[in-house]
């Protein structure tokens, strides 16, 4: 029997909407108590004094991204784990753009297989439309009877109305989760940042904000006239911000999350021309990360999502414009987003906390993880005062493509606990 004591740690349950010091006791996987002090325990117990450390629900990751199968150069599974684990994630969603794509049941059933022990709860989603161009449905009733998929998502823009029509109209009766991607493909062009002053400043071709909003208006109107559920993905602009928060009051059936990387950076960074901020969608300006942060302490943006996207040094190593779109982040996520909106006040550490563990369980239909006495340990324990240097060798990841590569990061991961 293994046996734990966490004293005086803080302790935040975005279930409960606390956040307080206390004494946690966790005994082979299951929270025994949560007191202000606890004297009783047992003469085997492991106890530890967390004093300024955090103790938070498990964070799950809502979609990222996978090199393995077809790119294990960029991440395997046994990297993607590893990273997430230190992250804080106990729950990771990934989306089926790999090779084979995740879009018949032989490839998702043997992967759910291979990963049914991992230290990380490791759930696909499967792809709606299979081809190059996405204009055939998969079988997606096969794909819910067959498999335990976590929904539906192609991780890519879905452009023909009339399909994503169809789509919807099968998935309703099915009960699962989709996710959609607003983006109008015409409107970006090549654009590789989002355009205003900036991108003619930098000399690089904007991408305007009604690339998002456009795409955005018409899913939404389908979505009013066929009435099926839908998470919209990577919401990235203010005006975007605005139109979810005009459909949930019209009591349309969205949830919504944005990256945490839109959270923290506008257009100002790419002054660097770093590639690894070449991101699809386009970092915003500074209106647009603003209205961002409001619509998560809001409740507008439901979720903060990683969207992991890893890439080789050689890939990632050309010019601004030629860089594939994608940074990775389930390590990097929580320290950065601690420091910057929680430290400086923007956010509650409860409103992070939530919009990283529990809103993503729900706009997934889990149920999500509690800090409660007789609930499973599925918890993470946060240092937001150590310091470490991110360089390519304290990464779990294989990939290293992030803009903070050789800076100084406060915060970070001590210890996770989840029982498979």
């Amino acid at each position: 029997m293994k046996s734990e004591l966490l004293q005086q740690v803080r302790v935040i349950d975005p279930v409960s909407s606390t956040d307080r010091v206390a004494d946690v006791l966790v005994v082979d996987g299951l929270i025994q108590a949560l007191q202000e002090t606890i004297a009783d325990y047992s003469t085997n117990t492991q106890v530890r004094n967390c004093r300024g450390l955090v103790l938070g629900p498990g964070l799950v990751d809502l979609y990222s991204h996978s090199g393995e199968p077809g790119f294990e150069e960029r991440e395997t599974w046994r990297s993607l784990i590893d990273a997430a684990t230190a992250g804080g994630f106990t729950r990771l969603h990934v989306l089926p753009d790999t090779m084979p794509a995740l879009d018949n049941l032989s490839v998702v059933s043997r992967l759910q297989q291979e990963l049914a022990a991992a230290t990380v709860k490791v759930k696909f989603w499967a792809a709606l439309t299979v081809g190059v161009k996405g204009q055939q449905m998969t079988e997606l009733a096969e794909l819910v009877a067959e498999s335990n998929v976590v929904g539906f998502a192609d991780g890519r823009a879905i452009e023909n109305l009339a399909l994503l029509r169809r789509l919807l109209e099968y998935i309703k009766p099915i009960n699962k989760p989709v996710a959609l991607w607003a983006c109008d493909a015409q409107l970006a062009g090549n654009g590789v940042m989002r355009e205003g002053t900036q991108s003619i400043r930098f000399g690089l071709s904007g991408n305007p904000a009604i690339a998002e909003t456009a795409a955005l208006a018409a899913i939404l109107e389908v979505v009013a006239a066929i009435g099926t559920p839908v998470h919209i993905m990577r919401i990235s602009t203010a005006r975007g911000v605005e139109l979810i928060q005009a459909a949930k009051a019209q009591g349309l059936p969205i949830t919504a999350s944005t990256t945490w990387m839109h959270l923290l950076l506008d257009t100002q960074a790419v002054k660097s021309y770093n590639p690894s901020l070449r991101l699809e969608p386009p970092l915003g300006n500074t209106s647009d990360v603003q209205a961002l942060r409001q619509g998560v302490r809001s409740g507008i943006i439901d979720a903060i999502a990683v969207d992991h996207t890893p890439y080789t040094y050689e890939e990632k190593t050309v010019a601004f414009a030629e860089a594939p779109a994608g940074a990775i982040g389930l390590e990097l996520a929580l320290p950065l987003l601690w420091q910057n909106l929680v430290e400086t006040g923007e956010l509650s550490a409860v409103e992070l906390w939530r919009s990283l563990s529990t809103c993503p369980s729900q706009c997934l239909q889990q149920n999500p993880s509690a800090i409660s006495p007789d609930t499973s340990a599925e918890m993470v324990l946060f240092d937001p005062h150590q310091v470490w240097q991110l360089q390519v060798h304290t990464l779990k990841s294989l990939s290293s493509n992030t803009p903070w590569l050789g800076q100084t990061l406060q915060g970070r991961v001590v210890q996770t606990w989840y029982k498979n």
